[in-house]
């Protein structure tokens, strides 16, 4: 991860530095997912889906919806990894606000999840459709 500074060194960067920064930080918060093991099934799921999203699709828009519900469960995970961690850093001790907090961030990646793979049953139910008939 990279150092922390200051927060006014941090606005006072411009263009292309700036960029270079935020890409580093981007960058260090994929291998703080990777450490986590929900995000990191996912990420594997991604590598095996987004291919075949390629394959099984018949259009642009169908690949971009296959592929983009599938990058959107990464998505969401890191989120919910990032409020649990925040929560976590707050303390140890059992709070409800706590509890809500972490389990609306759950139900967000299980809400994510239920919506890709609605997505992609249609697709797979058409090629099955297909090679059954």
């Amino acid at each position: 991860m990279p150092p922390m500074e200051a927060p006014a060194a941090q606005k006072s960067r411009k263009g292309l530095q700036r960029i270079w920064h935020a890409a580093g930080y981007s960058l260090a918060g994929l291998r703080a997912g990777w450490d986590e093991t929900a995000f990191r099934q996912e990420a594997i799921a991604a590598i095996v889906l987004v291919p075949l999203a390629l394959w099984l699709a018949n259009s642009w828009v169908e690949f971009a919806l296959l592929a983009g519900s599938v990058v959107l469960v990464l998505v969401v995970e890191l989120l919910n990894t990032g409020i649990e961690t925040a929560i976590d850093r707050i303390g140890p001790e059992w709070h409800a606000l706590s509890k809500r907090a972490k389990d609306m961030g759950s139900a967000a990646v299980l809400l994510s999840l239920l919506m890709a793979a609605a997505i992609w049953a249609m697709p797979l139910l058409g090629l099955a459709k297909r090679l059954l008939t």
